[in-house]
């Protein structure tokens, strides 16, 4: 009976190890990276100036909707902080209804080309050389085809944000695939309170949890600018204890500790 025990014991304690979390910068409790898809004006309108209100940070990953009027915005974000992520030049995704370039006849070499093309555009607006990417639409596939393996053999980009629903947070960082990055993709309509509620999920379990939002106060898939507040204002009050950071800091953090690589799927 004691031997039983003993391995009972052994087995739960190599189980925690397996997953062991991370220790956050600082002494934090877990982590909340705050991403933006599209370039939205809704976003500089009404997200922008609640996050530097409250002196947080963000990523936004960016198509080539951005403009001679936006431009200059986006350089300054650039400037003070924020993240500026590729997210193709087109937008390509599979059917037309909500997005003009359909992606049913891409390869992968043709959307990574594409990847490749928005890297410079992006470096004429910040200078910067490394970059991550967010794949339009949360679609790693093409014509049916998964195309994550390509991305990566290409290496323009280090690591890659996709989807997921409000249980899509991380706690087991051995197993995170830096091209496979999962995040809570907002659907429209999240009430603030529906926000906090994931965050706390992720406080909860000590994780790192990322949000992807497109609009804010308008344009599409939208939650209301009030309902951003709400959640801009509680993370404010959550900085002692939950780390809130870019993609890219929060993912080169992670590697530093836990040198992530590719999932066998």
């Amino acid at each position: 009976m004691k031997i039983i025990f003993f391995i009972f014991l052994l087995t739960g304690s190599l189980m925690v190890r397996a997953q062991e979390q991370i220790k956050w910068p600082g002494g934090k409790k877990s982590a909340i990276i705050l991403t933006y898809d599209d370039a939205l004006p809704s976003q500089l309108k009404f997200a922008v100036p609640q996050l530097k209100t409250a002196g947080l940070t963000a990523t936004f990953f960016l198509t080539s909707d951005i403009d001679s009027l936006s431009i200059p915005q986006w350089r300054n974000l650039s400037k003070n902080g924020f993240e500026l992520g590729n997210h193709t030049v087109f937008h390509p995704c599979a059917g037309t209804d909500d997005n003009p370039v359909p992606s049913d006849h891409y390869t992968a070499y043709q959307i990574i080309r594409e990847i490749e093309v928005m890297d410079r555009f992006l470096y004429a607006v910040d200078g910067k050389t490394k970059r991550t990417f967010a794949y339009p639409c949360a679609e790693t596939t093409l014509g049916g085809k998964d195309y994550v393996d390509s991305l990566r053999k290409y290496t323009l980009v280090k690591y890659a944000r996709a989807g997921g629903d409000s249980t899509a947070f991380i706690t087991d960082f051995k197993r995170l695939d830096p091209f496979r990055v999962p995040s809570y993709g907002l659907e429209g309509g999240e009430s603030g309170a529906q926000l906090i509620a994931f965050v706390k999920k992720v406080q909860r379990s000590g994780g790192l949890g990322i949000l992807m939002i497109h609009g804010v106060g308008g344009d599409y898939i939208t939650i209301t600018a009030e309902a951003h507040r709400q959640l801009i204002r509680y993370l404010q009050t959550q900085q002692k204890e939950t780390w809130i950071t870019t993609f890219q800091n929060a993912m080169d953090y992670v590697n530093k500790r836990i040198p992530l690589k590719a999932q066998k799927l």
